[in-house]
């Protein structure tokens, strides 16, 4: 399922955020995606440093503000994220579906965050720390593309078919 070759075939970035890695849910989150006939193309470790969170998070500030920016910033800079591509059809909606709203107290039973976080942003305020919603999906096409470009390098994504591509496409 080659990424050229089909404009329903899309790529998008995903981390599973400091939270999800010391909570131990990497590998039921991954599942959930590959349960979907989503496919790893790329996946990484990484502590984000100070520069790096600022490029990730470019806009954040400007859109939120800096003091949104600065709990986001120090939470995810607080433990290593794992970040990974994922490839299929209608990846980004289809991965957003997954993950649910990103306020987990608002996300549906069934979703990553409404299964395994219950954090709002009530909670979030009160304590003045960064919604801890386990997952970052990229929003969009645009968004999507920026960051697997900014995350990963050309020769660290790869190109194979699954058998649910096999089978089922």
């Amino acid at each position: 399922m080659a990424q050229e070759q089909d404009p329903t075939v899309e790529r998008t970035l995903v981390l599973l955020k400091p939270d999800a890695v010391v909570r131990g849910f990497a590998g039921k989150i991954i599942a959930r995606f590959e349960d979907a006939a989503l496919k790893i193309v790329g996946v990484k470790m990484k502590q984000m440093d100070e520069e790096f969170t600022r490029r990730h998070y470019f806009d954040l500030e400007e859109r939120l503000g800096a003091q949104v920016y600065n709990l986001t910033a120090s939470f995810m800079q607080q433990g290593p994220v794992i970040a990974f591509v994922l490839e299929g059809y209608d990846a980004i909606a289809t991965v957003r579906k997954i993950v649910g709203s990103t306020y987990p107290n608002e996300a549906p039973s069934g979703t990553i965050r409404g299964d395994f976080s219950h954090y709002g942003k009530t909670a979030s305020k009160a304590a003045g720390k960064a919604v801890a919603n386990l997952v970052h999906a990229s929003g969009n096409k645009e968004e999507a593309d920026q960051e697997v470009v900014l995350w990963f390098d050309k020769d660290e994504l790869y190109d194979y078919r699954t058998l649910a591509e096999i089978f089922t496409y």
